[in-house]
């Protein structure tokens, strides 16, 4: 609501002169470039409407230099395609101030024209995936390889004779530069078949379709008839209709995409066939996204690419790796669940430290609640996350060297600061001998702290766990006492138990005991170890370092 209040102040603002129109329109990219993609509503139209107005009253050059400035935000990839539309040094401004993510670059890049998919090639910190499909549009190739240089000691107001002569025969390979590049954008060349006579006219390549088009970027009118294709597949694609079949589309497709069009969803790997030209017909796949004016959200058609199929899908399924496809939705579900999360919390962060001015206490108390809410989600997100990660083998524990036994004791310490009013804690018997283990600290002091917090978190007051961590066989043990609420329960139901189904006065976790002890089970593992039930007690096993020069160690108990 405060950001509504600050977008409608905006409008409201009298932009009479020059420097008022240069304020209202910095506040208006302040504004819509931190603005969710989903946002909507009539102040939001009429701010990109008074942003297309101003663009018409001050110069590309100097809104090119407000998109340059590094205090602005611009992580609203609505915002981004107006701008990417504009002027070529606005379009490239906006695209290397961009702070899009990986998905939103993804949906926004086949949406650009050329010249600004070659601004986003220029950048360099953009995702692999981005990359490649930047590659596949043909950014990289629509850059002329740069001029030579002119020679020291040149005179730009009077060349002499010689510098002329090179002047013309840097334009002449110049155009030669041009014309090369035209002919490597056209379709495949071939000869044509058969005996057919031609008349000598000097030409050094025949242009024809090739025999069978493999794939080609296409884009559409609202009504989703092809307007525009790749050169050599224009002809027999431009007026075929996607999603049915008519007197002018011989274009065959399963009801899916018409309601994908009715829609206007993204279209993901949709079967399609053609009938027609021997280079076009037979079986497609569309890969495509709806494309809508950035000022007002009218829907004006799609941008996207035909694909042939893969030749053998079952062979190339089995190329690739196997994974754990319960593992990847649980983090394409976390990546999705992150993006509006990190969006609230940005907001928040905005009222909390009054980046836009002045803000009433009230709403910086509630800004500041809303922070720690969405930091605290964050986390939770990370804990899944890791967890599916390690469940799934897709990440490794980092490798170091850690003497457990000063972990557990630091952590021990740090316990009873809270649990000592409660006269709970541990009970530390003494331990001696190489307490070294494989792990960097930050890995051990997680799996600790899970276990040690957790188990802190459910004592009963005056309840003493005993620990116990010793060296036997080349490994690490730590021998922890279960409180008598945990011992009493089956060995899966300690593992299970679901988030506030076990009351905890200190937590490791938001998702309760059960996730917090198969994490650190989870974690043990993929460090080589493991974490079981020895009756009434839990045992941590840890490979052990050979060979790491310690003496014997006397730890008092901290408890």
């Amino acid at each position: 609501m405060h950001f509504d209040d600050r977008l409608g102040t905006v409008l409201r603002l009298r932009a009479d002169g020059g420097a008022l129109q240069r304020v209202q329109l910095r506040q208006l990219l302040d504004l819509l470039g931190i603005m969710p993609a989903e946002a909507r509503g009539d102040q939001v139209d009429a701010a990109y409407a008074r942003l297309a107005q101003l663009a018409k009253l001050i110069p590309a050059r100097e809104r090119a230099a407000m998109l340059g400035d590094s205090a602005l935000r611009l992580r609203s990839p609505r915002l981004v395609a107006a701008l990417a539309g504009c002027e070529d040094d606005v379009a490239r401004a906006a695209l290397l101030r961009a702070d899009l993510g990986e998905e939103q670059w993804l949906d926004l890049i086949p949406a650009l024209t050329p010249s600004a998919r070659d601004h986003a090639w220029s950048r360099r910190d953009l995702p692999s995936t981005v990359r490649t499909l930047l590659a596949r549009l043909g950014a990289q190739a629509r850059a002329l390889p740069p001029a030579s240089a002119a020679e020291p000691g040149e005179s730009a107001a009077s060349p002499a004779p010689a510098a002329a002569e090179d002047a013309a025969q840097g334009i002449g390979a110049l155009v030669r530069r041009i014309e090369a590049y035209r002919r490597a954008r056209e379709v495949v060349e071939v000869r044509p078949q058969g005996d057919s006579p031609r008349l000598p006219l000097g030409e050094d390549h025949v242009l024809r379709v090739p025999a069978t088009v493999q794939a080609c970027d296409f884009a559409t009118d609202a009504a989703g008839r092809i307007v525009w294709a790749d050169p050599g597949a224009a002809p027999m694609l431009i007026g075929l209709r996607l999603g049915g079949r008519d007197n002018a589309s011989p274009l065959a497709a399963p009801p899916a995409l018409d309601e994908a069009l009715r829609r206007r969803q993204p279209l993901r790997g949709i079967a399609v066939s053609l009938e027609g030209a021997p280079a076009i017909a037979g079986d497609w796949q569309i890969d495509a996204v709806p494309w809508f004016d950035p000022l007002d959200g009218r829907h004006l058609g799609y941008r996207g690419r035909l694909r042939r199929p893969a030749a053998d899908p079952v062979d190339a399924a089995a190329a690739r790796p196997a994974r754990d496809s319960e593992a990847d939705r649980i983090r394409q579900m976390l990546h999705e669940l992150r993006t509006p999360v990190n969006a609230i919390q940005g907001f928040a962060e905005v009222i909390q430290q009054q980046l836009f001015g002045p803000t009433p206490h009230d709403y910086r108390a509630l800004a500041s609640s809303v922070v720690g809410d969405a930091a605290r989600m964050l986390a939770a997100f990370e804990e899944l996350e890791r967890l599916a990660k390690l469940e799934s083998g897709a990440l490794d524990v980092e490798g170091g060297a850690t003497d457990l036994g000063d972990v557990v004791a630091s952590t021990v310490a740090q316990l009873a600061a809270h649990s000592r009013q409660r006269g709970s804690g541990f009970a530390m018997r003494e331990f001696e001998g190489s307490l070294a283990v494989p792990l960097a600290r930050i890995e051990a002091e997680r799996i600790v702290w899970r276990l040690l917090a957790t188990l802190a978190g459910v004592c009963a007051p005056g309840e003493q766990l005993k620990l116990r961590l010793r060296e036997k066989a080349g490994t690490v043990r730590l021998d922890l006492a279960l409180p008598a609420v945990l011992a009493s329960r089956g060995t899966d139901e300690l593992f299970r138990a679901a988030a506030g189904s076990i009351p905890q006065v200190i937590s490791a976790g938001v998702f309760g005991v059960g996730f917090a002890l198969r994490l650190a089970r989870s974690e043990a593992r993929a460090a080589g170890g493991s974490l079981e039930r020895k009756e009434d007690r839990l045992r941590l096993v840890l490979p052990g370092l050979t060979g790491a020069a310690s003496g014997p160690s006397q730890r008092a108990d901290r408890g």
